[in-house]
């Protein structure tokens, strides 16, 4: 039988909502974040190499989340002294060219991982005492819309998890998709034809702002910011 206090949510779900301690002060989640983007992410352990390379990455892309109107929360099953003495170290730290880093979004104090199981974060067959690299995407209406797993050993890409945001806010805002690899200013997808009659429609009134590469795959060209 399937042990429900490990599932996680699952994309299109509402974001299991929770009253969590954390750096910034008690915050409930996602209804503090309402009209927001977030990006809620879980790391095993304070004082630990990978994650500290990770909260100084986050940290020092922050304004650039901001201005994608996306907030960040992290996660471990840490005291939050534990994290508060963490967060004051990663500040005498320099990486990869990354220094006097002040991590000031909310860090999530979990030591009975009641929010970590709710979001499927403790891996029992990785660990029973430590919370994965979970990422959670959550939509303005608090809808989990993307969700990314990492190993214990495996540094997340936040290229990735930023072009993530570029491309659900496009898709909301356009009512299209983005291929493989897009970046802001490529083509998109727009939606498939629904009726024999469209798509016979858009392979034959194919103009300067679109393109088909057959009846069910076609183009709208983005111009390059």
């Amino acid at each position: 039988m399937e042990d429900v206090q490990y599932r996680m949510p699952l994309i299109g779900d509402e974001a299991p909502a929770f009253t969590a301690t954390t750096t910034q002060g008690v915050i409930n989640f996602p209804a503090d974040y309402k009209g927001k983007w977030v990006i809620l992410f879980s790391h095993p352990a304070d004082f630990t190499p990978v994650c500290t390379t990770e909260f100084m990455t986050f940290a020092s892309m922050m304004d650039e989340f901001k201005a994608l109107n996306t907030e960040l929360v992290g996660l471990s099953v840490d005291s939050l002294y534990a994290h508060i003495a963490w967060l004051r170290k990663i500040q005498e730290l320099e990486w990869n060219g990354k220094k006097h880093i002040n991590v000031t979004f909310p860090l999530i104090e979990d030591i009975k991982m009641d929010v970590a199981k709710k979001y499927g974060m403790i891996q029992p067959n990785a660990s029973g005492t430590q919370a994965v690299r979970a990422v959670f995407v959550i939509d303005p209406k608090g809808k989990v819309r993307t969700i990314l797993y990492y190993p214990l050993s495996t540094g997340r890409n936040f290229d990735e998890i930023k072009r993530i945001i570029l491309a659900l806010q496009k898709a909301d805002s356009d009512n299209v998709a983005t291929p493989a690899d897009w970046r802001p200013g490529d083509d998109v997808i727009v939606p498939t034809a629904g009726s024999c009659g469209t798509a016979k429609e858009r392979m034959e009134n194919q103009d300067e702002n679109t393109y088909c590469l057959d009846w069910f795959m076609c183009f709208k060209k983005e111009k390059k910011k």
